[in-house]
C-alpha cells in the first residue's frame, strides 16, 4: 500500500477506502480481574492478554473480516512497554504483540499501531504514560487526589463517591497531566531549569517515549501487516497557550472541579484551595459551586513544582502569588502555536527516528492526530512523507450526554441549537467536511482517516440492555456512517472490545462503546453497511439507502487498471444475491462467500455507476 494523488493506493494501482475498528477500548488498562484496575504495583502490571488472548485471536479477526473491515488501529501504551522503568520493555508483551499481528496477517487485516494516552496516564485519570514518568518529577502518585491534581475512577471509589459521567477529560486541566503534557512538548522552552536524570525534562520524556516504541517496531519489523504508527492519540498542549494563568483556558468542556493553572499550582504545593467546580449544558458553562483541594505537597523531599522553580508563582512570603500570568502565552516574542511550533517537530521528530534504522520499511505511513478541540499541524513537503491526517470526531452532544436525539443537535462551536434530522445529518458531514478542508489547504492534501468515531451503547440509562433494541443506536451510528460517506472518508469506529460486558463496560472510566459486548455484536444495522473497498479508478460518490437497501457508487473509471472494483455488499442488507447494475461496458460479478462485489472497467474511461439493491 502507498500513497498517491492523496488516495490510498493498492498494489494493483486501485484506490483504497479503508474501514475498521480500534482494538480495543480495555487496551488501556492492564489485565486484571479488578474493574477499575487499582493504581497499584506499577511496575509488575502486564498487559501481554490486551486486546484478546492469543488463542481467541484468528476467530476476533475471522469475525472482523467478515464485518468488511480490512483495517485495525491497534491500541497499545507507553506504559504496557516500560512499565517497569526507564529501558525495561516488557518482552513478553512485544512476544504477544507479534503473535497477534500474526494473526491479523492471516485474515488480511492492515494494522497501524497506535500509541493511545489519554489525560497523560492512569494516574492523571487515563492511561498512556508509565507511574515513573511523574515520579522522576519528584511526583507522590499516592497524593495526586487529595491536592486536585487528578481525579481518577480509583479514587472516586475509595471515596465512595459516584464517578461523575465523563469526567476524565477534565484532567487535562488538572495539574499533574497539564504540567507532564507542557514538559513533554516545551519543557527546553518553559522550564529550562526543570531536568530529569540530568537532561531537560522534555528531552528526557520524548527520547524515552521515541526510544519505546522504536524498540516495539524492531520486536515487530518481520509483521507485514503493520502499515503505519500513530505519534501520538489525541496530544494536548498543557499549559501551552495560556493567556492568564489565573483564568481556565485550554480545555473542551467544563464540568465538576476544575481550577485555574494559577490555583492548581498551589493546591499541588500544599496549599489549601477552592477549585470553582463547573456546570455544563447547551447554554455554555457556569460556575456552580466550590471545592477545596490541598493542604499536603504532591511534591517528595528534595522536589519542588517546576513551575516555581521558574518563577511563574512563589509562596515566600507563605501565601501563593502570582508572579507570570503569560508564562506559557510566547513563543519567540509571539503568540504560541502548540500545533505547529511544539507538536509538529515532534512529529517529525518521531517520523525520522521511527525510519531511521535499516529494518524500517519505507512505505510505513505515520498518522498524524491534532488536538482533541480539533485544531491539527500544518504540514508541507518539508515536513515527513508518507504521513496520514488521522483526525477523531464525535458527535459530542450525544457522548457527554448519553442521549440521541435524530432531531437536535447542538454546534459545540457556536453553542446554537440545529433542528431536523436532515439538518443534524448535513452538520455531522459539514464537520468532517471542515477536516478534510483543512487537510486539502493546510497539510498539502494529504489523506484523511478518521480514527476514532463512536457512540455510547449505555446512553439513555441502558435501555437497550433492559429491552435489547438498539434501533436507535442505529440509526445514530447510520448517520455518522452517512457522514464519512458523504466525504469519500477511511474510517475506524471506537470501538471493538471483546471482554466488554453490560456492567462495566469497555473497562475504563465508565466508557461504553464497543460494538461488540456480552458475546455478540450490537447495533449492527448501524455499522455494518455497504462500501466501496478498491476502486480501479478515482472514487467520487458513495450513498446507502438504508431503508431502501439501494447502495449507489459513483467512480471515474481508470481504462489501464485490468483489476475490478472490488465493493463490500454484506448478506445483512442483500441476501443471497443482490440486484445489480452498472453502465455499460461495465461487467460485474458477485462472490457470496465474503459479500464481495466485483466490477470490471472493460477498457472503459468516465464517470460510471453501480447500484445494489437488497
Amino acid at each position: 500500500m502507498v500513497i498517491k494523488n492523496n488516495f490510498f493506493i493498492d498494489a494493483c494501482g486501485r484506490a483504497l477506502i479503508l474501514r475498521g475498528c480500534n482494538v480495543s477500548g480495555s487496551s488501556k488498562t492492564p489485565v486484571s480481574e479488578t474493574c477499575p484496575t487499582p493504581l497499584e504495583n506499577p511496575e509488575g502490571v502486564s498487559f501481554a492478554g490486551r486486546p484478546f488472548p492469543l488463542e481467541e485471536a484468528e476467530a476476533h479477526f475471522e469475525r472482523l473480516r467478515a464485518f468488511g473491515f480490512t483495517v485495525v488501529r491497534l491500541i497499545i501504551t507507553w506504559e504496557a512497554v516500560e512499565h517497569a522503568g526507564p529501558g525495561v520493555y516488557d518482552e513478553a508483551y512485544l512476544a504477544y504483540l507479534r503473535k497477534l499481528l500474526l494473526a491479523a496477517e492471516k485474515y488480511n487485516i492492515a494494522v497501524y499501531m497506535d500509541p493511545h494516552q489519554d489525560v497523560w496516564s492512569r494516574w492523571t485519570g487515563g492511561d498512556g504514560a508509565p507511574a515513573w514518568t511523574l515520579e522522576k518529577l519528584g511526583m507522590d502518585i499516592k497524593k495526586l487526589g487529595a491536592a486536585g491534581a487528578a481525579l481518577t475512577e480509583q479514587d472516586c471509589l475509595e471515596r465512595g463517591e459516584p464517578f461523575p459521567r465523563m469526567i476524565w477529560p477534565t484532567n487535562y486541566s488538572r495539574y499533574a497531566a497539564a504540567t507532564m503534557f507542557t514538559l513533554f512538548f516545551a519543557g527546553a522552552v518553559y522550564a529550562p531549569h526543570c531536568l530529569i536524570d540530568g537532561e531537560n525534562a522534555q528531552d528526557y520524556l520524548q527520547e524515552r517515549y521515541i526510544a519505546a516504541m522504536r524498540h516495539c517496531r524492531r520486536r515487530l519489523k518481520t509483521c507485514e501487516a503493520v502499515i503505519g504508527w500513530g505519534a501520538m492519540n489525541e496530544p494536548h498542549q498543557g499549559f501551552i497557550g495560556y493567556n492568564d494563568l489565573a483564568g481556565l483556558e485550554n480545555y473542551s468542556v467544563a464540568l465538576g472541579p476544575m481550577p485555574s493553572p494559577f490555583k492548581a499550582m498551589s493546591a499541588a504545593s500544599g496549599h489549601r484551595v477552592e477549585f470553582p467546580v463547573y456546570t455544563t449544558d447547551v447554554f455554555g458553562e457556569r460556575i456552580a459551586g466550590g471545592r477545596v483541594y490541598g493542604g499536603a505537597s504532591i511534591f517528595k523531599d528534595g522536589f519542588v513544582c517546576p513551575w516555581k522553580r521558574e518563577g511563574v508563582w512563589t509562596d515566600e512570603s507563605g501565601e501563593p502569588k502570582l508572579l507570570k500570568r503569560d508564562h506559557f502565552a510566547l513563543y519567540n516574542n509571539r503568540k504560541a502555536v502548540f500545533t505547529d511550533d511544539f507538536l509538529k517537530p515532534f512529529i517529525n521528530k518521531f517520523a525520522a527516528r521511527m525510519r531511521e534504522s535499516r529494518e524500517a520499511r519505507e512505505n510505513v505511513f505515520i498518522f498524524v492526530e491534532g488536538l482533541p478541540t480539533g485544531a491539527h499541524p500544518s504540514w508541507t513537503k518539508e515536513d515527513a512523507p508518507n504521513v496520514v491526517n488521522a483526525f477523531h470526531w464525535y458527535d459530542g452532544p450525544t457522548l457527554f450526554t448519553k442521549r440521541f436525539r435524530s432531531w437536535v443537535t447542538v454546534d459545540v462551536a457556536t453553542r446554537k441549537l440545529i433542528f431536523g434530522k436532515k439538518n443534524v445529518a448535513a452538520h455531522f458531514a459539514a464537520c468532517l467536511a471542515e477536516s478534510v478542508e483543512w487537510t486539502r489547504e493546510h497539510m498539502g492534501g494529504i489523506p484523511c482517516l478518521l480514527g476514532e468515531f463512536g457512540l455510547p451503547f449505555d446512553m439513555n440509562n441502558r435501555k437497550a440492555f433492559r429491552t435489547h433494541d438498539y434501533r436507535l443506536h442505529e440509526q445514530a451510528l447510520s448517520m455518522y456512517y452517512d457522514a464519512i460517506d458523504s466525504n469519500l472518508l477511511s474510517a475506524t469506529i471506537w470501538n471493538y472490545t471483546p471482554d466488554n460486558g453490560n456492567l462495566h463496560g469497555d473497562g475504563w472510566n465508565g466508557e461504553d462503546l464497543s460494538i461488540f459486548a456480552e458475546g455478540r455484536e450490537r447495533g449492527v444495522r448501524g455499522w455494518l453497511r455497504p462500501y466501496p473497498m478498491a476502486t480501479a479508478g478515482i472514487p467520487l460518490h458513495i450513498r446507502w439507502d438504508r431503508k431502501r437497501r439501494v447502495f449507489t457508487y459513483r467512480f471515474k473509471a481508470d481504462p489501464s487498471i485490468p483489476e475490478p472494483t472490488e465493493l463490500f455488499v454484506p448478506a445483512l442488507w442483500f441476501g443471497e444475491k443482490p440486484v445489480v447494475a452498472v453502465n455499460e461496458p461495465l461487467a460485474y460479478d458477485y462472490f457470496p462467500e465474503n459479500a464481495r462485489l466485483f466490477v470490471y472497467n472493460n477498457g472503459f474511461s468516465g464517470e460510471a455507476e453501480v447500484t445494489a439493491t437488497g
